[in-house]
């Protein structure tokens, strides 16, 4: 019996304890104790079921198998109604340190879940409790131990398994340490310093500034704000920006409760932007990443037809939309926590890194030598060529790899995707990924993403493989000429296995990549496609940002800030400074002080990607007008990302005392298996989702009513909140680097 799993897992209570209803409960569970053997109970083929003379149902578990759900113990039948919350206990030992997979859950496909959790067990036997509410009636749901994966034979011991209704639903309270709120990594010597206090008062409150040895270093007093409806908060404000000596350890003191401690330093953003960089060579799909260049990381490579695996080196399209042809796509980045390669998100996430060494090398703070050869842990070190190039190019030869061939239907067009033929269960490693992948049909959106990311390819390469750079032209010409003559085929779905990536509007991508490809070439043909947009002249900068869905901006960040013989390049950079204007203005208005402030108020997925390329026109704006205005807009925007928030929270792994660390991931999963890393240092977290509790069980199960910057929560099956992905990481990468150049 092969049990599968979907993308989003687990709805039970992160912590809890059941409480029982005052009328006694109903065992829901046959033959709990093993008091009459192994009555009501079955196992995998090779298993043998038995019980101990003590009552304890122990098993040798063979070794050599590859997930969790290759080996099973379970029972079937086990009645549920929806609306009731349930207590699921039972007592287990095993290999010390061996993760095992405790579900209730559908009996077939396509096993959805009731609960899902990964007890981590030890020699001694312990006892694990968890509560949770039934979404819907069953009358045979199944409750399953899944206890596969391991390299070598073991024994799991499980005894006193109950299920029993009438127990206290669960609620989630997170928290949000002390209600001094902060940016948890620091300040820069010059720039503003903003903390937010949560409180009841309605008048202002002496604050105090401490340094490491506890020496109060300044004081004053906190400004009122009221209710804020981001968070649903009585907040006040504090201002310390007239510090400008620098340190570790500071905290601010206010209404009886002190800060996370925080440095003030020249050198805050350096590492960082280093970090969000180096994100994507563990993030890579067909190579062997080596743990001497990133430690901790190692694994074998993805999806190079190495059984299980059934590669990428020969994929055709989906049974959906045959073609008689096969593409060697093997390459790439993997989009995210998944094992999918999207050209849609692919496209924006390669030319924000590309956009990193144009930005160094033709901002007037830019700094060349920060994405230098030599700067990142790459394998391509030391070729004289840029590191984050390098990186860049891993990914452009994949998407340049998704063009249809010529001579074929579409020729020239992209297709959108490509990805596993069903949904994996986590945690799953690259390599072991056993699915058919297929090809999904090429699109427009997707088409112009390859478009405007190889024009940008062809400039950037120029300098350093001139054949490279042509051959990059030559792929985002074809392009083109090929979306041009399909300006509507758009994709709306995409089945099972990966993100629909839906975009059913293209003139964004149109402009986007007209704009590369006219400054890659100056032609006039592209000229007039910018400038006969309805976009160029358009209000490109919404209230909620751009991103691989609304791409317009990209084309105006380029056409402003790349050197051209465009004619009204003026007006187009002036239109820059207005559109960031909104941003800006969020910033200092916001008690948080988030550069994010829809009308409406909900927090869209991913939101945090949304502030930092908010910060990403802001800066742009900065680098145009030299107006340091906006460039301390930039500076306390990060902020918010950093720990100024309502939860207390870092969004980015490894900065901050409060730190995510289980973003959605099937291979840095060690909140699922210990063996496993958490995400490497410099990931984004996606952030507060207001739809969240319609989306992911664990986010249903606990963030139901939440206010919007409470729509959070940092567990790996929280996908709908807590998902890494290359599009949120690029501009992080960005503006910590226009920071470090600060």
């Amino acid at each position: 019996m092969a049990l599968g799993a979907t993308a989003a897992l687990s709805a039970s209570l992160l912590v809890s304890s059941p409480v029982q209803a005052d009328d006694e409960p109903v065992e829901q569970i046959t033959n709990g104790d093993f008091g009459d053997g192994t009555t009501g109970w079955w196992a995998t083929e090779g298993i043998d079921l038995a019980v101990t003379d003590d009552g304890v149902l122990c098993v040798d578990v063979p070794g050599g198998t590859g997930d969790p759900w290759d080996q099973i113990i379970g029972q079937n039948d086990v009645p549920l109604v929806a609306g009731e919350s349930y207590a699921f206990s039972f007592t287990a030992s095993g290999a010390d340190g061996r993760p095992v997979r405790a579900l209730i859950q559908e009996p077939v496909d396509p096993w959805r879940t009731q609960l899902d959790e990964r007890p981590v067990l030890a020699e001694e036997e312990a006892r694990h409790e968890y509560v949770f509410t039934a979404s819907t009636d069953m009358a045979d749901a199944q409750v399953a131990f899944q206890i596969g994966g391991a390299d070598e034979d073991w024994t799991f011991c499980l005894d006193d398994v109950s299920l029993l209704g009438g127990a206290e639903p669960p609620v989630y309270e997170p928290d949000t340490g002390p209600r001094v709120r902060v940016n948890q990594v620091g300040y820069l010597p010059q720039g503003p310093k903003n903390a937010t206090v949560v409180t009841d008062a309605e008048e202002a409150l002496p604050w105090e500034l401490a340094d490491a040895d506890g020496t109060v270093v300044a004081e004053g007093l906190t400004v009122p704000h009221g209710l804020d409806a981001s968070s649903d908060q009585n907040v006040h404000t504090i201002d310390f920006g007239a510090l400008t000596q620098v340190g570790e350890g500071y905290t601010l003191t206010a209404d009886g409760e002190t800060s996370h401690p925080f440095d003030v330093s020249s050198d805050l953003y350096g590492a960082l932007a280093t970090d969000a960089l180096e994100f994507y060579y563990t993030q890579r799909s067909g190579i062997e990443i080596l743990d001497e260049i990133a430690p901790g990381y190692g694994r074998e490579a993805g999806h190079v037809g190495v059984a299980p695996n059934q590669g990428d080196t020969e994929v055709t399209c989906h049974p959906s939309s045959p073609c008689d042809y096969a593409l060697d796509v093997s390459g790439g980045w993997y989009d995210a926590g998944d094992h999918g390669k999207y050209v849609v998100n692919g496209g924006i996430s390669v030319h924000q890194l590309m956009s990193v060494y144009e930005r160094a090398h033709t901002a007037p703070t830019g700094d060349p030598a920060r994405v230098a050869d030599s700067t990142l842990a790459v394998p391509e070190r030391d070729n004289d060529v840029p590191d984050v190039l390098d990186e860049a190019r891993w990914q452009m030869e994949f998407l340049m790899s998704m063009q249809v061939p010529e001579g074929e239907e579409l020729a020239g067009m992209a297709h959108h995707k490509v990805h596993d033929e069903r949904w994996t269960g986590l945690p799953l490693m690259p390599a072991d990924d056993p699915q058919p992948r297929y090809l999904h049909p090429p699109s427009t959106a997707a088409t112009l993403n390859l478009a405007a990311s190889a024009a940008q390819c062809s400039r950037v390469f120029a300098p350093y493989d001139a054949d490279f750079a042509a051959d990059c032209l030559e792929s985002a010409e074809t392009a083109w000429e090929a979306a041009v003559a399909e300006p509507e085929r758009h994709a709306t779905g995409g089945g099972e296995g990966g993100g629909p990536y839906d975009d059913t509007d293209v003139t964004d991508e149109f402009y986007w990549a007209a704009a590369e490809l006219y400054l890659a070439t100056g032609d006039e043909v592209y000229e007039e496609a910018v400038t006969s947009s309805e976009l160029h002249t358009g209000d490109v900068f919404s209230e909620y940002g751009f991103g691989w869905q609304s791409t317009g901006a990209l084309g105006r960040l380029q056409l402003a800030t790349l050197p051209s013989a465009l004619a009204d390049r003026d007006r187009v950079r002036d239109s820059v400074v207005e559109g960031a204007e909104q941003y800006v203005r969020a910033v200092e208005e916001h008690p948080y002080g988030i550069a994010y402030a829809p009308e409406n108020g909900e927090f869209v997925w991913g939101s945090n990607s949304q502030v930092v390329n908010n910060l990403v026109v802001v800066a742009t704006a900065y680098d145009i007008t030299g107006d340091t205005r906006l460039r301390d807009a930039v500076v306390e925007g990060m902020d918010y990302v950093l720990g100024r928030n309502a939860l207390n929270q870092s969004y980015v792994t490894g900065y901050g005392t409060n730190d995510s660390v289980n973003q959605h991931s099937r291979w840095y999963a060690n909140q699922l298996d210990p063996s496993l890393p958490n995400p490497p240092a410099g990931t984004l977290a996606g952030g507060p989702n207001s739809d969240a509790s319609t989306w992911d069980p664990v986010a249903q199960a606990n963030l139901a009513g939440c206010a919007p910057q409470f729509c959070y929560i940092d567990h790996i099956d929280s996908w709908a909140t807590n998902e890494l992905t290359i599009n949120w990481n690029a501009p992080l990468a960005w503006v910590a680097g226009f920071l470090a150049d600060q």
